[in-house]
């Protein structure tokens, strides 16, 4: 009697350790479709942010910057930017009495890399130069020596 008890119990316990795997191995199934449906998802939106921002021009400072910096920009891409970082960029901090401020150095790379850039024209440079000139007068004659370098740097 005893010896058919305890093959009872060892049936039970074999039968809990079975469903035990089971359910382990369902969990682990679940699991691992949830993440990689959690992956597929964030994925898809991160496709769609790029998306959105390719439509949309970014008017971040170093978002235009990498426009102008590379060479493979279009005229149109460009002219984009430089109109972008006008409108939101436009103002150079006020002049540290005769020094500049050390933010200029951007403008002057911008209007250096804009006169050697092999897709602009004489148009783009000379629209950039009057707006800079007309929103930050004290920065005339830095702006014009800036300017004669960047296009003296050119090279016939």
């Amino acid at each position: 009697m005893e010896e058919g008890r305890i093959m009872e119990i060892t049936l039970l316990i074999k039968s809990i350790l079975g469903l035990v795997v089971i359910l382990g191995i369902l969990l682990f199934l679940f699991l691992y479709t949830h993440a990689s449906k959690k992956k597929e998802a964030a994925s898809k939106a991160k496709k769609e942010h790029i998306k959105k921002k390719k439509e949309r021009p970014s008017h971040e400072l170093k978002d235009l910057l990498a426009v102008i910096r590379n060479k493979q920009s279009t005229t149109q891409e460009l002219e984009q930017a430089l109109d972008l970082m006008l409108k939101y960029h436009g103002h150079i901090h006020p002049k540290l009495g005769v020094r500049a401020h050390p933010d200029f150095d951007i403008y002057a790379e911008v209007i250096f890399r804009i006169c050697r850039h092999p897709n602009t024209n004489k148009d783009i440079i000379v629209k950039f130069d009057r707006e800079l000139e007309r929103l930050n007068p004290e920065y005339m004659k830095e702006i014009n020596d800036t300017l004669t370098k960047g296009l003296n740097s050119r090279g016939l």
